[in-house]
């Protein structure tokens, strides 16, 4: 999961996107100060055995 956390005057909004592809279209579309993740949770398949 990707993650864009978008810091406004006295806000903060959060986007939630299953691709990166999108979220990085989205997160180029954005003129205020923001931050981009990844979201890796301990059960993603590329984690188990």
């Amino acid at each position: 999961m990707w993650v864009i956390t978008v810091f406004l005057k006295e806000n903060i909004k959060i986007f939630e996107f299953d691709s990166e592809k999108e979220a990085i279209e989205k997160y180029n579309n954005i003129n205020d100060h923001k931050i981009l993740s990844e979201i890796v949770y301990f059960n993603d398949p590329c984690f188990v055995s």
